[in-house]
């Protein structure tokens, strides 16, 4: 039965990338959900829904859920859909690092940090958000645990052990977490159950799922299983791997063009870096996965630089460009106020707010993915397609998002000097925009000519 489900599959993924260049996303007007052979449903509220990180602990000076809760009506006018709170859950004390330690050194995967709150403060702001029809997902860590977890002591045999029967670390650097052993069947029913604890409990939406390629397929699949029976569940896999997306995650990271950007930031790799990641997705996904897009998150803030060290002025560009192709978006805490600090791991280190200077800039985005169906998420999005420039065509990407009598056009200068930009246009684009960030209409016929200054973009609207 698998192998005809697989070669059912392979068919028909071969068929859409016949249908479409290697750039394009399917879009069936009639398709109104995602159904996955193995019995899996994407929840259709996803489909236009932005993701914002939150990262309590350096979200204020009190590192409370409170701060969180007081600030969910300024993330409602943001725009923000789906809410993905960082662990938080209480925090091992055996080897520790730092002074707090890391979030994803769980002690008990149903209790509350109390640095952060009670479990009573936590369901308060599901329930808010949801009030606010904003969705919650959690961080949820299944590779591994604190060494002063309770399993440790109740049920050893839950974990992986050397030759001489001690417990040992998954990665050498990560020595403040225990392996857990997924041969060990009764390990995975109470990593389960505990997953379902926060469905039953806080009523949350779904989860971010920490070092999802280090867990068994078979363990997420029947995670996912036992999950929906409970309530239709939104599942965000950290990791890049075709088959977690079979039967389990809706969501996966995109590493490899958040690579390909920092590369093309650094004038390391041309413009048309973006298409080959865009066009190795294509053949490794099926095409109703939903590609996560980011310029940031938690570990490349902390450990691999600023947005600003690593793409410079053109933190902003690189935006538009996670917004407008096929994907959901991702802010995280402090992005909106264009953050220009690594935040500490370990340690206390609060994010500095002042102004929110991009405030308006993320509003204008996310309306934007909102409003317009071409931007939708996977299947429920519109087509995507490359537009050539006439000149510059290693500096400048150009491209649309079509779908219905939707239609959007991107032309972004990728670089620091100032070009002038000629784009011809297919007659299917030839239409009355608004100018989304000039907010002025422009009539387009046959090009696109355009003066770009560095880093400078411009999203034409119909």
């Amino acid at each position: 039965m698998k192998k005809l489900i697989f070669l059912l599959a392979s068919i028909l993924l071969l068929i859409l990338i016949s249908c479409n260049n290697t750039s394009n996303r399917q879009t069936d007007q009639k398709q109104t959900k995602t159904d996955r052979k193995m019995g899996k449903t994407i929840p259709e509220w996803t489909k236009d829904k932005v993701i914002y990180e939150i990262n309590v602990r350096q979200y204020s000076k009190e590192g409370k859920f409170e701060a969180v809760k007081k600030d969910l009506p300024r993330l409602k006018e943001l725009g923000v859909g789906i809410l993905w709170f960082m662990p938080i859950y209480p925090i091992g004390e055996l080897n520790r690092k730092g002074s707090l330690g890391s979030y994803y050194s769980i002690q008990n995967y149903t209790a509350i940090n109390p640095e952060f709150g009670t479990i009573e403060d936590f369901k308060e702001i599901v329930e808010e958000a949801h009030k606010l029809g904003m969705y919650v997902i959690i961080d949820w860590v299944a590779n591994h645990t604190a060494w002063d977890h309770v399993w440790t002591k109740s049920h050893p045999d839950f974990y992986t052990r050397d030759s001489l029967g001690n417990i040992v670390s998954p990665v050498e650097d990560w020595s403040d977490v225990a392996d857990l052993n997924y041969d060990n069947p009764n390990m995975r029913q109470a990593m389960i159950d505990d997953m379902k604890f926060w469905l039953n409990e806080a009523n949350i939406d779904g989860f971010r799922c920490d070092v999802a390629m280090m867990v068994p397929t078979e363990f997420w699949n029947e995670a996912r299983k036992q999950l929906d029976e409970i309530k239709p569940v939104f599942m965000l896999a950290e990791a890049e791997q075709q088959d977690l997306h079979e039967a389990a995650f809706d969501a996966c990271y995109s590493w490899e063009l958040m690579h390909a950007i920092n590369a093309v930031a650094k004038g390391e790799k041309p413009c048309n870096e973006i298409d080959s990641i865009l066009s190795w997705e294509n053949k490794k996904f099926s095409p109703d996965v939903y590609h996560l897009r980011f310029t940031t998150n938690h570990d490349e803030n902390s450990w691999n630089g600023t947005v600003y060290e690593r793409l410079g002025d053109g933190a902003k560009a690189f935006s538009v460009l996670c917004y407008t192709i096929p994907g959901v978006p991702l802010i995280y805490s402090g992005q909106e106020a264009a953050m220009k600090k690594r935040l500490a791991f370990f340690d206390k280190d609060e994010i500095e707010w002042g102004d929110y200077k991009f405030q308006e800039f993320y509003t204008k985005l996310n309306q934007l993915k909102k409003e317009n169906p071409a931007l939708w998420s996977g299947l429920y999005g519109g087509e995507f397609f490359k537009l050539p420039s006439n000149s510059n065509s290693d500096k400048i990407y150009a491209y649309a998002r079509t779908k219905e009598a939707n239609k959007i056009i991107v032309v972004l200068n990728l670089s620091d000097k100032l070009l002038n930009v000629e784009i011809s246009l297919p007659e299917v684009l030839k239409d009355n925009y608004k100018d989304l960030f000039q907010d002025n209409m422009i009539e387009l016929s046959d090009k696109i000519s355009v003066e770009l200054g560095a880093w400078e973009f411009k999203v034409f609207v119909k």
